[in-house]
């Protein structure tokens, strides 16, 4: 997935398995299940030979596949079109996939025929089969904004049934708390100040058997005669977000629709966002950033049995 895990047991390995490689060989058998079945990256995964695909009948995925998908749709109908797994050729043309950085910004007529190709409702399901169809050959789908949320809940789904009980496995930054720390109280996972070079700690969340995803603008982006552009694409404009929130926290059971959902609250902003979290019932900390620099957050009413910490003004 291009990106890194990690995985803390609150009580002795030795309780669970004979040595901490058992343990690892688990977690590890689990994210390659994902890579297998969603990367963009491998050229023979699931995902990839669907994009490559160029017929519009059926194409038979996996359980596991169908499943992402499912969530993936349901959010897109959900936002209206906010969060969409089809966005991914102009992710890729704006330069945040494998081919690069473009060197000059997309033309209006670019984008106009990028969008084209982009649209959940491009997407049909056959759930018994299981299988998906594309009504355009050129439809391509990136799950990026879900899979490593999916990814952390297969591995804690592989942990619990190896006898875990007490654990924090995250991947990429995407976070699935079950029981409590080894000091008896919720897990507690920072929240990071959305600066560009910096790790630090702007907020606190206490989590226990739910999962968290962030989603934010600090870590991919580029500058443009000083504008900041986003790795982030919203996908009904067919631009990168420009806007000033720089960061959201999603508090939900699944981290995979916490993953899905940090990113809809990115592409939407900070007043559509937390007006739609809000009357979603959504847990979600939003970082906004003033004209002058100064950073400022909100918190929907779901989100404040969480905070385990909160910013000093």
């Amino acid at each position: 997935m291009g990106t890194t895990y990690s995985v803390r047991v609150a009580h002795p390995l030795e309780h669970f398995v004979e040595s901490p490689s058992d343990l690892a060989h688990i977690i590890e058998r689990e994210l390659d299940h994902v890579n297998d079945h969603m990367s963009t990256y491998q050229e023979d995964s699931e995902l990839s030979r669907f994009n490559a695909s160029t017929d519009t009948t059926p194409f038979t995925i996996s359980d596991d596949t169908m499943q992402v998908f499912k969530l993936a749709l349901a959010v897109s109908a959900q936002s209206d079109g906010a969060f969409d797994v089809t966005v991914g050729p102009l992710v890729n043309a704006w330069g945040f996939g494998p081919d690069g950085r473009p060197e000059t910004p997309l033309t209006d007529d670019a984008i106009v025929a990028l969008k084209k190709r982009i649209g959940y409702e491009k997407l049909q399901l056959e759930v018994d089969t299981p299988a998906i169809t594309k009504q355009l050959a050129e439809v391509y789908c990136d799950l990026s904004a879900i899979a490593k949320g999916w990814a952390s809940e297969r591995v804690a789904a592989a942990l619990s049934a190896a006898g875990c009980t007490d654990f924090m496995a995250e991947v990429g930054g995407e976070v699935q708390a079950r029981g409590l720390n080894a000091d008896g109280v919720p897990w507690r996972i920072a929240i990071e100040t959305p600066l560009a070079g910096k790790r630090e700690i702007f907020a606190v969340a206490g989590l226990s058997d739910v999962g968290m995803a962030t989603s934010g603008d600090y870590r991919n982006f580029y500058d443009v005669d000083g504008l900041r552009l986003s790795h982030t694409i919203d996908p009904r404009t067919g631009r990168p977000i420009t806007h000033n929130l720089g960061s959201v926290s999603v508090v939900h059971e699944s981290c995979a629709l916490a993953d899905a959902y940090a990113t809809t609250l990115m592409v939407m902003g900070a007043d559509q966002g937390f007006a739609w979290a809000s009357d979603q019932g959504i847990a979600a900390f939003l970082i906004t950033r003033n004209p002058d620099g100064a950073l400022q957050y909100k918190v929907t009413d779901a989100f404040k049995p969480y905070l385990a910490e909160v910013p000093t003004p």
